[in-house]
């Protein structure tokens, strides 16, 4: 390996967030099954890894082909990594013979690895082609999006999942720029096309962060995936398993939060008012953020939200 390759690999490494909460949190049964459906470098596998007992056992799950690679080198014979959306855990791990887990943990969003390598297109830091798939290997780019989209559906993508109150102005400039012939191929095309469309920015965020958000949540289908797999966790977790979900924006956080407290309250049918309410199914346990000492160390867990439900005894 180069000096300049070493240097990549290290610049490119990812400091897992929330580690010793995450696994303390998730782990009640040191023998059980759990899921790690966000691998990414593995910090949270080894760390989990490291607690179980020698019964234990561990499926984690990740879309980039990288990071399965990165999951391959792991040899335990408690571990296993599927290149898959944790949103197919269900279905994968049924294929593994398993059908009840007793922890499932979701660690959301993109990791450093992903940010920093200019090649995956996710970061307006570096011009490169705009990719911003998580798995690399099928599925649409941003730039193909951006080529075909008409303007209502640009618009609509900008603002409901890139929050960004300049949508319609950005949308815009995207149509006119490709009428002109001239496609948006890179992320220093696209980040600077934006800085022209938006007006004002809060103090110290680049212009292009709310677009760029956007784009890589709808290109991977981040929030349709999350509902997915919370569901798919509920229906695996065995009494009293756990689920741990660490958001880092509030559309994503806004879809746990929902989700634990709809499961985690008696509700009657409306279409049948007499009949008894239906059994709550998870409990809420923990709301954790980190504290100034992990921010100081990693400023990219600011913005981390951790939630814990358990699984109630109760069978729905």
């Amino acid at each position: 390996m180069t000096a300049s390759m070493a240097r990549q690999q290290q610049a490119w490494s990812h400091t897992t967030v929330l580690l010793g909460e995450a696994v303390q949190a998730l782990v009640a049964q040191p023998g059980g099954i759990f899921v790690d459906g966000t691998f990414g470098r593995g910090g949270h596998s080894r760390a989990l890894l490291a607690v179980l007992s020698p019964s234990g056992r561990l499926v984690a799950f990740d879309k980039d082909p990288e990071a399965v690679a990165e999951g391959a080198r792991i040899a335990d014979a408690r571990f296993v990594i599927r290149h898959a959306s944790f949103a197919d855990m269900r279905t994968e791990l049924a294929a593994l013979g398993i059908v009840q887990v007793d922890g499932v943990l979701l660690d959301l969003g993109v990791s450093s690895p992903q940010i920093d390598n200019p090649e995956r297109g996710f970061s307006f830091r570096f011009d490169a082609p705009l990719d911003m798939r998580m798995d690399t290997s099928r599925g649409e780019t941003a730039a193909d999006f951006l080529a075909r989209a008409d303007e209502r559906l640009l618009a609509q993508v900008i603002r409901d999942y890139g929050e960004e109150r300049f949508a319609v102005s950005i949308a815009k400039a995207i149509v006119a720029r490709r009428a002109s012939g001239d496609r948006i191929r890179t992320t220093g095309e696209l980040s600077a096309l934006v800085a022209r469309a938006v007006k004002t920015r809060e103090p110290g965020q680049d212009p292009a962060t709310r677009t760029f958000q956007a784009l890589r949540i709808f290109v991977n289908a981040e929030l349709e995936a999350l509902e997915q797999g919370l569901k798919a966790a509920l229906e695996l977790l065995a009494p009293q398993g756990r689920l741990v979900v660490i958001s880092f924006h509030s559309l994503e956080d806004r879809i746990v939060k929902t989700f634990i407290k709809r499961e985690s309250r008696d509700e009657p049918d409306r279409r049948a008012p007499f009949a008894p309410p239906k059994a709550l199914r998870l409990q809420a346990l923990a709301r954790v953020k980190p504290d100034y000492r992990e921010i100081a160390t990693n400023p990219r867990a600011r913005s981390a939200v951790m939630r814990v439900a358990e699984r109630t005894a109760v069978a729905a």
